[in-house]
């Protein structure tokens, strides 16, 4: 009872809190946030918690978080309120022409993506970002005891445990094959939600395009050839793929497909860690327990199933280093992609 009976105390002591300037601000923000604060803690011990409690434990745990994040950002907004104003507006500088950014680079990749599989005989797909356990998890072979229905991975909905923030939009593939029957062939952009720490190189949310085709005598050979013409359109035609072997619950076999780095032309770079290669997505053929669990006979049909970051993409072809850039709505940083529109 000793973690559960600890979160209580830290919410009402988080509650508490004040700070007078940004340096007492970030002291607080290490303490609780950070990764050794205290709420990263309960995280670790979390691991060690019996199953049949993980589930109060984490919207416990989840909910202590959103407490310190609120908190912080309560404080953070009321020292910026409180600061001088040192600039006054130019009351007499006209309003026109006001100047602009350009569509986002992850909206740009996004709909070049869309295009290239369009091209390819797929359509559009979309599906709720609050979802239920089943289409997110259960639908798509995960295990009970998977680790990425543990709340490090998962957002959950407090008033219903079996509600969360969809973690990939593998959910769409299973709403899709519930409604529809084979042939199937379709991708599903979107939006999706993990619990991790803001960084240059990961976010609490992101952006993915999963592709889904089912029908018979679908094979290995054909995901192949879509994803190299895909590579080859998105990063040049002079661009190699190769698929190592890996493992995802709703696929069987599966790999991770890798690029020719675009930057140095596979030759070997700090980009690539002098690999020559990049990678950019995992896919395989789908287990035959998924398509029987969305109802669709797995004697009958096969299928190949692929996913991407469009983060990682963008990263790859305008080589954005700092994900936060993406969120921030800096309109500098939108000024660069002018000519890419």
């Amino acid at each position: 009872m000793a973690l559960i009976d600890n979160i209580p105390a830290l919410i009402e002591e988080i509650r508490q809190l004040n700070a007078n300037n940004a340096e007492e601000l970030e002291t607080l923000r290490i303490k609780y946030l950070s990764k050794k604060g205290l709420v990263p803690q309960l995280m670790g011990e979390f691991r060690q918690v019996a199953p049949e409690r993980k589930r109060e434990l984490g919207v416990a745990i989840n909910n202590l978080k959103t407490e310190a994040q609120n908190r912080i950002n309560e404080l953070r907004q009321k020292i910026e309120d409180t600061q001088e104003i040192t600039e006054r507006p130019d009351l007499t500088r006209t309003s026109y022409p006001t100047p602009l950014g350009t569509r986002h680079p992850i909206s740009l990749v996004r709909e070049e993506i869309i295009d290239i599989f369009s091209r390819l005989g797929f359509c559009l797909a979309d599906g709720p970002e609050i979802e239920d356990d089943w289409h997110v998890f259960s639908s798509m072979n995960f295990p009970e005891d998977h680790p990425a229905r543990d709340m490090q991975d998962t957002f959950f909905i407090e008033s219903h445990p079996d509600i969360i923030l969809r973690t990939h939009t593998s959910s769409v593939q299973s709403r899709v094959m519930e409604r529809q029957k084979p042939p199937i062939r379709v991708i599903c952009p979107g939006r999706v939600y993990r619990n991790e720490t803001i960084s240059a190189r990961a976010h609490c949310f992101f952006h993915q395009v999963e592709g889904l085709y089912i029908d018979e005598n679908v094979s290995f050979t054909d995901l192949k050839q879509v994803l190299l013409l895909f590579a080859q359109e998105m990063f040049g035609r002079n661009t190699k793929i190769r698929l190592r072997p890996s493992y995802f619950p709703f696929t069987e076999p599966s790999a991770e497909m890798d690029i020719s780095c675009n930057i140095c032309g596979g030759k070997g770079c700090a980009f690539c860690k002098n690999t020559g290669w990049v990678e950019i997505l995992g896919c395989g053929m789908v287990d035959p327990a998924v398509l029987e669990a969305n109802g669709i006979d797995p004697d009958k049909y096969t299928g190949y199933a692929f996913g991407m970051g469009v983060e990682r993409i963008t990263n790859l072809k305008y080589q954005v280093k700092d994900l936060r850039l993406f969120s921030e709505n800096d309109k500098r940083f939108l000024e660069e992609f002018i000519s890419a529109n």
